[in-house]
């Protein structure tokens, strides 16, 4: 919804452009959006849109960039309504989403009821990962591991257990070279000022009290010891995100804050 809104009311040039955030949510979901108009000079609401566009650009100018020194297989984990298959402008490029099986038929219950039609270079792959092995599921559908591929691990790190997250980062650095992750992160409530911590507060009740709660943050130095045995990590906050992405704007879109991070990293 957030980047629905980004296509609707912020100004051109947008950040990322994504024609299709507004058609997959059709009758059911756009009234939700439509009430952003009364949040534009809210800026905490005009910041945390600003952090989702620019995670989704950052990843996609990382995947095109992995395209361009041959990978031919992206994977989505914790795809959600991600909508880059359906824009998909690489020949050669298999996308593969990965998600729990009924968020996953929920994406595509809302697809069918838009009329969007899912391409042939994208796989679903439905991972239940109480009973199944992401390793196992992604064979099973057609990823080839002796090949380098590109993995996007956007807004899920937060919501894992460490070992949840160690286990799946181990499973991409079994990758060949040329492999490359990219995921956002939160920095522990230690680590923020006041009023930041007093956000997140508030945002860790309303996803706890929704069944999701979060479980997980680092530091810079933390993810980096993650980290150890990729090459080339990139660490964005607030400020390398604002100078790339939203200076020189002419409305009030940008980040704030200390709290959110976008990570990247090669193998």
């Amino acid at each position: 919804m957030r980047r629905a809104a980004h296509q609707i009311f912020d100004a051109q040039p947008l950040v990322f452009d994504d024609p299709i955030a507004v058609p997959i949510l059709g009758k059911e979901y756009l009234p939700e959006v439509e009430r952003t108009r009364f949040k534009l000079a809210k800026p905490h609401s005009v910041a945390l849109r600003a952090f989702l566009v620019a995670r989704s650009r950052y990843a996609e100018e990382l995947l095109a960039s992995a395209v361009a020194r041959g990978v031919t297989q992206y994977v989505l984990l914790g795809a959600g309504l991600d909508t880059f298959a359906h824009r998909n402008s690489f020949s050669g490029l298999h996308v593969f989403e990965v998600d729990h099986p009924a968020t996953q038929q929920w994406k595509r219950d809302l697809l069918a009821a838009n009329n969007i039609a899912i391409p042939e270079s994208l796989t679903y792959v439905p991972v239940d990962f109480e009973h199944q092995l992401l390793a196992t599921q992604l064979a099973e559908a057609g990823l080839d591991a002796s090949k380098p591929a590109f993995f996007a691990w956007l807004g899920v790190v937060p919501y894992l257990t460490i070992e949840a997250f160690r286990s799946t980062l181990a499973y991409i650095a079994d990758h060949p070279a040329g492999s490359g992750v990219v995921m956002d992160y939160g920095q522990p409530r230690e680590a923020l000022p006041l009023l930041e911590r007093m956000a997140r507060d508030s945002m860790s009740s309303r996803v706890a009290s929704a069944g999701e709660p979060f479980q997980l943050f680092f530091t810079p130095n933390d993810m980096a010891s993650e980290l150890r045995g990729f090459h080339d990590i990139e660490d964005l906050g607030t400020a390398e995100l604002n100078e790339r992405y939203f200076s020189n704007r002419s409305d009030n879109l940008r980040m704030m804050g200390a709290g959110g991070r976008i990570v990247s990293a090669w193998l």
